[in-house]
């Protein structure tokens, strides 16, 4: 590894991340902006792409495009959809898919496009890695699929049609944009999630309330994967 990348997609994912930095350049390109950092000997770049598939794609391609990351770490929350995962459990993706990708009218399965697949495998080290530190931390965590899609899924027949058609346990709105990419260009990478939100929330629920501290339990848990990768 030369250069590691890590993203969030909202400050708040990256916020607990960059507190760990003290000498930090920052460059401003493509309407964002890059955080190049050091960890010990390694060479990081830090950012946050905004929320949705295209911002993040983006963001993922000019770190390793520009920037000339060869790995990749995406730490932020996810809505849990297994009815085991609970607010701030953490979710390590085997594989990802995109839920709102829909030609089934041309006799396709959900998720898949001509020229790609339902679901993007991440690198299984980065995700052994993964597993591994959490044990040694007696940290719960799964590993398990991941849907990605360009909306907030608060109604409950959606996720239960994401959860039987993707087997997902957890929904988000970059992971497998990210993933995509990483695939593409022969980068690994690892999507880590926080628990934010489950499918039996009540409606007096308040994101907000637990996005903060979501968000600092997948950041403090990335850092500790990092540790175990030097």
């Amino acid at each position: 590894m030369t250069k590691l990348a890590i993203m969030g997609a909202m400050e708040e994912e990256i916020t607990p991340i960059l507190a760990h930095f003290s000498d930090i350049n920052k460059v401003d390109y493509a309407n964002n902006t890059y955080y190049e950092c050091k960890l010990g000997t390694l060479d990081v770049v830090v950012a946050h792409s905004k929320i949705g598939k295209v911002f993040s794609t983006l963001t993922a391609s000019t770190m390793i495009q520009k920037f000339g990351c060869d790995t990749l770490l995406f730490s932020g929350v996810a809505g849990g959809v297994n009815p085991s995962l609970k607010i701030g459990d953490l979710i390590v993706a085997n594989k990802l898919s995109q839920h709102d990708l829909d030609i089934t009218a041309f006799g396709h399965p959900a998720g898949f496009v001509p020229g790609g697949d339902v679901y993007v495998n991440t690198d299984g080290t980065l995700k052994n890695i993964a597993l591994e530190v959490a044990s040694a931390n007696n940290i719960k965590i799964i590993e398990g699929i991941i849907a990605t899609g360009d909306q907030f899924v608060a109604d409950e027949k959606r996720k239960e049609f994401i959860a039987s058609t993707f087997k997902a346990d957890a929904l988000e709105m970059e992971g497998a944009s990210v993933a995509v990419v990483c695939d593409a260009l022969n980068v690994p990478c690892l999507i880590l999630r926080a628990i934010s939100d489950t499918a039996d929330m009540d409606a007096g629920f308040s994101f907000d309330e637990f996005l903060e501290d979501s968000a600092q339990k997948s950041a403090s848990f990335l850092m500790k994967i990092i540790d175990k990768i030097q």
